[in-house]
């Protein structure tokens, strides 16, 4: 089901393959830098010369080689790998089964052709997509080998990441890379409305660098991403109109907050005001994950329904957000990845701000220029 005002992204065809290309990336000091923002801001059109201007400065430097870069960062105490290259979006999927990856949640037009329109005037791809699978034993045992050698970039942001970098071109490498990969159909973890504008940018100039659009696939049998919830507040509601439509489909139980936190889990949410608090346990089956049953049969029962849904990524922000009175919040329980994976290979689609994988690449260590082919 998708939410209200998204469609489905176009599918991409397989096989799956990441092409090398010239990164370009910015300065340590700068990478993560929320000052950095301006290189990126309007008008879009002079992002090229900005970014010409930074790396005649020795803000940004332009490989002379094109790779597939092996890129490592830690945050937080979390290390995350993966393969950043340019995905190839220029095939069309007639079967879903040959889709070459895989949305969880819809996209909005409107966004996709403002993010489109941006990245055509700036001509480049400012951050990967961010993309995620159980990855073939042998690309993991290429990684280890690669890692064994030193890596070609080093360094902490400005968003305290310690990043190490490594390129990969040569060409024997390259084909193992294809070839263990042709087959993969990663979930796409961040950049839904990216990936549909990449397609939207192929579309228009076929043949050109718009053919392929900058991902970053993370194994997450390797080095896995955290999946966190993201929790909703739900506005001009009270727990009592959760209670009724919760009459039938669900269990509620009104409980003391420890109890009630104590109980949030795969198949039960809590639901407060800031002043009473209650469970609510879902008839969940093994193939839906708990937000799909608050958006899909839940939330459509409440008398009026919310006329405005609030996202929050952790459960204090969600709780300080309940002031004014009539608005709940609804915590959830964080998918499990697996469950995720199962419901968009069986060409589903979870509501929108379903899951919050985490953590993000910083902005700034690998771009990539459209003028570069």
């Amino acid at each position: 089901m998708h939410s209200r005002g998204a469609e489905g992204a176009v599918d991409a065809a397989g096989p799956f393959r990441l092409h090398p290309f010239r990164g370009l990336v910015l300065a340590p000091q700068r990478v993560g830098d929320p000052a950095s923002a301006r290189a990126f801001a309007r008008p879009y059109r002079d992002v090229a010369t900005r970014l010409k201007r930074w790396e005649r400065q020795g803000y940004v430097s332009r490989d002379e080689e094109a790779s597939v870069y092996l890129h490592e960062y830690t945050s937080g105490g979390l290390t995350v790998r993966g393969l950043v290259g340019a995905l190839d979006v220029s095939r069309r999927s007639a079967d879903p089964d040959d889709r070459v990856v895989l949305p969880h949640e819809g996209v909005h037009r409107s966004q996709t052709a403002e993010l489109a329109n941006r990245m055509a005037e700036m001509k480049l791809n400012p951050a990967p997509i961010l993309l995620v699978h159980r990855g073939p034993a042998a690309v993991r045992a290429l990684v280890q080998e690669v890692m064994s050698g030193p890596p070609d970039r080093e360094f902490h942001d400005r968003a305290e990441r310690h990043n190490r970098l490594w390129g990969l071109h040569d060409p024997d490498v390259l084909a193992q890379l294809d070839a263990h990969l042709a087959t993969a159909q990663p979930v796409v973890a961040d950049g839904h409305h990216r990936l549909a504008a990449y397609q939207r940018m192929q579309e228009r100039r076929p043949g050109t660098s718009a053919d392929r659009g900058l991902a970053m696939l993370v194994d997450q049998d390797d080095t896995p991403l955290f999946l966190g919830a993201v929790h909703r507040t739900l506005a001009e509601t009270r727990l009592r109109d959760l209670r009724a439509a919760a009459e039938g489909i669900a269990g509620f139980v009104a409980t003391a907050e420890p109890d009630a936190m104590a109980a949030l889990g795969p198949s039960t949410l809590v639901a407060t005001d800031g002043r009473e608090w209650a469970t609510i346990e879902l008839r969940l089956d093994p193939h839906r994950a708990a937000v799909q049953v608050l958006h899909e049969d839940l939330l459509p029962r409440l008398l009026g329904k919310p006329r405005r849904i609030g996202y929050h990524h952790t459960v204090d922000d969600t709780l300080q957000r309940l002031a004014p009175r009539k608005r709940v919040a609804v915590l959830l329980p964080a998918p499990d990845f697996d469950l995720v994976d199962r419901i968009v290979s069986a060409h589903r689609l979870l509501p929108e701000k379903a899951t919050s994988f985490q953590p993000k690449p910083s902005l700034g260590v690998l771009m990539r220029s459209l003028l570069d082919g």
